[in-house]
């Protein structure tokens, strides 16, 4: 026994050995599993594995005969309701196109996506060419619509050749039929414009036949899938734009309205009988296009105008929107759309010169947004529909939304009679520093278009229950959730005689704490649920019946969150009877897993699974108890696994990265310490897949706020967008350490120094730490706090702080820019956690800035700051930097042209990563400086030298004995 254990550590040793440190070359290669389906038969799954540059493929599984089938470049798969085909788009190779694109190629130059159509029985493939896209009907089978891309260019000999034979079909039929055509040759043909439509085509999964119709913009089936309803753009005045139905059935073309300039928004009802849309005889270059809304049911085979600006019940001076909508309720009796106020029109001034027009912003203290967020706001508000809706048996619109109550929310079917109204109109002045918002609720009466207030400045967001019988809401003012019947009833405190807190425990923010959410409706609006910080509690909206603890405090007795998890996607309301399946996470040891409770009892859950990962994804069959979900660890990756409702047997399906067992890895631990001030506290420590406690290694330190929950998530080697990558520095000899932060109103950078320093120095004090070579690195609120700790303290080698805040008495006045939002309310009320004002708390913004103890600094600092950075403006960057460089200390800054907060660019990502690498591997394992660290790179020099060459001779980065 003991011979056989020497043999498995000396050929784990020999294993180790042979494997290498992670390199930046090896992250196009790294794979994700996405786009998992499963069909409603539960017979088999789909998935996908894509590098994260690349060509990927789809992969789909038959569960009864085992079998695997690889379809190369695959993409947006679908299962037909009926279980028996997989329909997807096949992406063109990435290095054709590459290829294409280094010879400035673009647009319809470059190869399009093509069709594919499995028939799953025998995995036979149909492939359709410049498929631009597809559609499959919800619960209709057997036929499948796809967009053809625009033709592609013919020789102008060809085209000619072409045209000579073609005349002008006006509608189109099965190619079953025989063509109709032109009675005789126009005598004079008119100028055609360019055709934005392209060729629609129906076609049959069973036997091939297709149906094909030209100059289609926009498509839709029925829910049934006994109609397919289209629209064609106008090219001349043969073929002018029209809304048209296909019906399935009898395999005929009803053209439904014709002649007008543009058709938009169909919908139709469930039953497929309706449809609705918005059209315009405006010209498209109008400044003002005016849109009436119509409606066309097959019965009559008819299309009517419900609506327009003389409407009895369109509000004076409204119109309908082109950008409303259309829904009809469930029962197919109400249309809801949407409608906007007139602009005012403006003659165009012809007396001057474009450079004689001012142009500028005026910001006024009456606004109720401010200038910034009115500009980030304007395209949405020039779009901005007001819910309106028609009675389709009553024959009478009724507009429901209001300049004053803009916002409208219906039951889950828009069949009650109730819709409810919120505002936060009188309050909006107050948005950016008064944090959440005030809102006011109205009750609105469908039948007799009235309006009743029922919540004044509620902090919460009321929402109705899915038949309409309850306004429900959490109010953070009194941490409880609340409800009132529709029908006049008194608000009631639902949570308040339970006792246990319903708000986040943890809050640490200087905001009123948000609540644990809620897992839905009882059917017919009985019940609901909520959940404290471990369980799920069942409440009476009436107040009358006590609340229930459904999973019997099993959650809180052992230390379990438990939630439910939402099988069916389009679930309005849980049954009755329902058996609940819960996702469960353990607040002691991270693990994670899966229980099963019930609706109807109070019980204790009974568990199913519990593993040291993190699970996701969690899906089931429509008519099966099949199921699949993603689990991982650090050390392995979220793959796709599948199993039935038992869990008795789970059977791994994807494979994405098998070459991680070619590679330096690692582990991951959860690590205790206490703050300065006696506050227990955990983290993550991880190490290097063959660490020696014997030996010394360098340590990063990075961190945000608190993140040892996720002691269990897969980090896929990857160019970074801001942090470092975790698996890249373990797999070369760092240690990581991640510890979780804990704040103290008014005092954020010197809560970060009281949690962080004590968890290094209990790292440090068990002896494998080179406590001479340790750096920080962290991203936004993490890089504040960064550039917060070198301006106290001089532990750490180097350190590396992205888009840190290094003053905030200039950032408090500034604009996040991707919102237009004032910062005010980040430092009153929210993450900065000063908790009061500039003027009511000038030391602690003064205390809490870098910028203004930058002198202390003797820590080399690499600074990240992008020139678009909307979250927080990068002048807090420059501020920061050019202190440091005016004290000469060792400072430098990147900032990627036209990068946000986080960088978007892949191309820019593997840069950084490599600048990351390159200036932590100097300072604490005295490897060389790159050029760009020890000389610069000019202006002139920009985009033509990046400066990774090395200064020096490399030296060993082995951990020290």
């Amino acid at each position: 026994m003991a011979l056989f254990g020497a043999g498995l550590i000396q050929a784990q040793a020999q294993q180790q050995a042979s494997k290498n440190p992670l390199t930046h070359d090896v992250y196009d290669s790294w794979k994700g599993v996405a786009g998992d389906k499963l069909s409603n038969n539960g017979q088999y799954v789909l998935f996908n594995v894509d590098p994260q540059e690349g060509d990927g493929a789809l992969y789909i599984r038959n569960y009864a005969s085992k079998a695997m089938r690889e379809f190369a470049r695959g993409t947006k798969a679908e299962f037909t309701n009926d279980s028996r085909y997989a329909v997807f788009q096949i992406k063109p190779e990435y290095n054709k196109v590459r290829a294409l694109k280094l010879k400035k190629k673009k647009g319809d130059d470059l190869p399009k996506d093509s069709l594919a159509i499995v028939a799953l029985e025998n995995m036979n493939v149909v492939k359709v060419p410049h498929v631009k896209s597809f559609k499959l009907p919800k619960e209709g089978s057997n036929w499948v619509a796809y967009q053809l891309e625009k033709p592609v260019p013919a020789k102008k000999e060809t085209a000619k050749k072409e045209e000579a034979k073609t005349e002008p079909v006006i509608l189109e039929t099965p190619k079953t039929e025989p063509a109709k055509t032109a009675a005789a040759k126009p005598a004079a043909k008119p100028k055609q414009k360019k055709s934005e439509g392209t060729e629609l085509v129906l076609r049959n999964l069973q036997d091939g036949q297709e149906h094909r119709f030209n100059r289609v913009v926009d498509y839709v089936f029925s829910e049934k899938g006994n109609m397919l309803y289209f629209v064609k753009d106008e090219l001349d005045s043969l073929h002018k734009a029209g809304v048209y139905a296909f019906n399935i059935a009898d395999l005929k073309v009803m053209p439904i309205d014709t002649g007008k300039v543009t058709y938009t928004g169909i919908s139709t009802d469930k039953a497929g009988e309706q449809l609705a849309y918005v059209a315009s005889t405006d010209t498209v270059g109008a400044e003002l296009r005016y849109f009436n809304l119509y409606h066309w049911n097959r019965k009559d085979n008819k299309a009517i105008t419900l609506a327009d600006t003389v409407t009895k019940g369109m509000p004076k001076a409204w119109m309908v929107s082109e950008h409303g909508n259309l829904r009809f309720s469930e029962d197919g009796r109400r249309l809801f759309f949407g409608t906007f106020p007139r602009p005012t029109r403006f003659e165009k001034d012809t007396t001057k010169l474009e450079e004689e027009k001012v142009s500028l912003d005026i910001w006024g203290y009456k606004d109720p947004l401010i200038q910034p967020m009115q500009l980030k706001q304007l395209n949405r508000d020039q779009k901005r529909s007001f819910l309106a809706m028609y009675d389709l048996r009553g024959k009478k619109m009724q507009q429901l939304a209001t300049l004053e109550m803009p916002d409208v929310y219906l039951d889950a079917y828009g069949q009650s009679d109730v819709a409810l109204g919120v505002s936060d109109e009188k309050y909006k002045v107050t948005i950016g520093y008064d944090t959440p918002t005030r809102k006011d609720a109205y009750l609105i009466d469908l039948k007799k278009g009235t309006a009743k207030q029922v919540l004044k400045e509620t902090r919460g967001y009321p929402r109705l229950s899915p038949q309409g019988q309850y306004v429900y809401w959490y109010e953070p003012t009194d941490s409880s959730w609340h409800a009132m019947t529709t029908k006049g009833g008194a608000n009631i405190n639902l949570t308040k005689r339970i006792g246990l807190p319903f708000y986040e425990e943890d809050n640490d923010v200087p905001a009123l704490p948000g609540s644990y959410g809620a897992a839905g409706w009882i059917e017919k609006d009985n019940a609901f649920l909520v959940y404290d910080r471990f369980d799920i509690w069942k409440l009476d909206p009436s107040g009358k019946k006590a609340p229930e603890n459904l999973t019997d405090k099993y959650g809180r007795t052992n230390k379990l969150r438990l939630r439910y998890e939402q099988l069916d996607s389009e679930e309005k309301f849980i049954p009755a009877e329902a058996t609940l399946y819960l996702s469960a996470f353990n607040y002691t040891d991270k693990s994670s897993g899966f229980f099963r409770d019930y609706v109807s009892k109070t019980a204790q859950p009974e568990k199913l699974v519990m593993t040291p990962h993190g699970y996701t994804s969690f899906k089931k069959a429509k008519n099966s108890d099949r199921i699949t979900f993603r689990r991982g660890s650090f050390r392995e990756y979220n793959d796709l696994y599948t199993t039935d409702l038992s869990f008795a047997n789970v059977e791994k399906l994807s494979d994405a990265n098998p070459q991680m067992k070619d590679y330096l890895w690692g582990s991951v631990e959860l690590v205790s310490w206490k703050s300065t001030d006696g506050i227990p506290l955990e983290g993550l420590l991880y190490k290097p897949e063959n660490f020696d406690p014997k030996k010394k290694y360098p340590m990063m330190v990075y961190f945000y706020e608190r993140s040892s929950d996720g002691m269990h998530n897969h980090r896929i080697p990857a160019p970074s967008a801001s942090t470092i990558n975790i698996p890249y520095f373990v797999s070369n000899n760092y240690l990581v350490f991640v510890p979780d932060i804990v704040y103290t109103e008014g005092y954020p950078g010197e809560s970060a120094m009281d949690c962080i320093i004590p968890g290094v120095q209990s790292i440090v004090a068990q002896g494998f730490v080179d406590d001479k070579n340790m750096a920080l690195q962290g991203q936004s609120w993490g890089g504040y706090q960064i550039a917060y700790m070198v301006t106290r303290t001089n532990m750490f080698k180097a350190a590396m702080a992205g888009a840190p805040v290094s003053n905030m008495t200039s950032a408090y006045g500034g604009i996040r820019w991707g919102t237009g939002l004032s910062r005010q309310f980040q430092y009153e009320r929210t993450q900065s956690r000063i908790g009061g004002t500039l003027w009511e708390k000038p030391m602690q913004f003064i205390e809490n800035s870098p910028l203004f103890f930058a002198d202390r600094v003797k820590t080399p600092l690499l600074i990240m700051h992008n020139d678009q950075d909307g979250a927080v403006p990068w002048y807090q960057g420059i501020e920061f930097f050019m202190a440091l460089r005016r004290l000469e200390k060792p400072v430098w800054m990147l900032v990627y042209n036209g990068e946000d907060h986080n960088l978007v660019q892949r191309k820019n990502r593997k840069d950084l990563s490599v600048r990351m690498s390159q200036f932590f591997d100097h300072y604490l394992k005295g490897a060389p400086a790159p050029k760009w660290m020890d000389q610069g790179v000019p202006t002139l020099l920009k985009g033509k030298d990046y400066g990774f060459e090395l200064t020096e001779p490399q030296v060993s980065s082995a951990p020290k004995e």
